[in-house]
């Protein structure tokens, strides 16, 4: 029986579902620089690729040596082929242009280069986040493109995954009609289709949150923690797991493969920021991601793909995973 690949999952989509030949082929440049950072990350002390910078992002975190690499690796790869208007990534203050020795397309791409990246040094399981989007029609305008063409609710994105890099390096996609996942097969160098209409529980009995950070939590989330923890005796009647890996991707990556729920919320260290993670860049293709699994994902009072993005960097809280739970924390908020 012969093996799906990427590519071929990818034709027979725009065969028989109308995806377009240019997303398609976006896709495909996507995932080949995902393969290369795979290759970096594989390397880790051996290619000298460990240890940070010196230098912060504009989210004011101090940068790792690959999420520089990373960075590069899609920007360079993303820039030449035809099928992009712009691009943004969370490492970059400002819209990244095409430049204009190459072709202009009609897609904009938006990525988190090396998601968890705190966790390369100790050998954990980080990703690359990626989302696609429609670039408006700019009636003939020349010049950059501004950073409010990116400025576009999760629901207009018309892609959305993330490969995550661990003990197999896998690529998890949606392109508005289900979720499929990939596994790189390093013999072949080709991402074979692996797990098939990924589905997310209703139901779960694990969670991630980080605890160490639960008296800086708002009322609703200690009032539903709490009862998570009070287990099999407690209002929710069945006992609870708590899992906390501190990589986006990775603790995306279990709730996708046999459910669960993810949580950052906001919390009272920094009042003025709504959440600690990026809309654009990690709470809007992930969000993507589990509702097409049949999850749910929300800020706390509202479905984060309903969100305006008002900047490139905003922030945002985060539950998403199995829908019983997401709706359970979410109505805490509301009352």
């Amino acid at each position: 029986m012969s093996r799906v690949t990427l590519s071929r999952y990818l034709i027979e989509q725009t065969r028989s579902h109308n995806t377009p030949a240019d997303l398609r082929f976006l896709i495909e440049v996507v995932a080949r620089a995902c393969k290369e950072i795979s290759h970096a990350v594989s390397k880790g002390a051996l290619g000298g690729v460990l240890g940070s910078m010196g230098t912060e992002n504009v989210q004011g975190e101090v940068q790792k040596k690959l999420d520089v690499i990373s960075n590069e690796i899609l920007l360079e790869a993303n820039e030449w082929g035809g099928h992009l208007a712009g691009m943004a990534s969370e490492e970059m203050d400002n819209a990244y242009q095409i430049p204009g020795k190459y072709p202009k397309g009609a897609y904009l791409l938006v990525f988190d280069p090396l998601d968890g990246s705190s966790n390369i040094d100790v050998n954990v399981s980080v990703g690359t986040i990626f989302s696609v989007l429609r670039c408006p029609d700019r009636n003939g305008a020349e010049g950059d493109l501004g950073e409010e063409a990116f400025l576009q609710p999760g629901t207009e994105q018309v892609a959305a995954g993330y490969a995550i890099y661990g003990p197999q390096t896998m690529l998890m996609l949606t392109l508005g009609d289900g979720v499929k996942g990939f596994t790189l097969d390093r013999e072949m160098g080709s991402f074979v289709l692996t797990h098939d209409n990924i589905r997310v529980p209703e139901s779960t009995a694990e969670f991630a949150i980080n605890m160490s950070n639960q008296r800086h939590w708002e009322a609703p989330v200690k009032r539903y923690v709490s009862e998570l923890l009070a287990g099999k005796e407690g209002p929710l009647g069945k006992n609870y797991n708590m899992r906390w890996i501190a990589s986006m991707v990775a603790d995306v990556h279990r709730i996708l493969t046999r459910g669960g729920l993810f949580m950052y919320p906001r919390d009272a260290r920094e009042p003025e920021k709504p959440g600690k993670l990026r809309l654009m860049y990690e709470a809007n293709p992930m969000s993507m991601l589990i509702e097409q699994a049949g999850g749910a994902a929300t800020n706390g009072t509202q479905r984060i793909l309903d969100i305006q993005p008002t900047s490139l960097h905003q922030r945002v809280a985060v539950f998403l995973g199995s829908k019983e739970e997401v709706e359970r924390v979410t109505a805490y908020h509301q009352d």
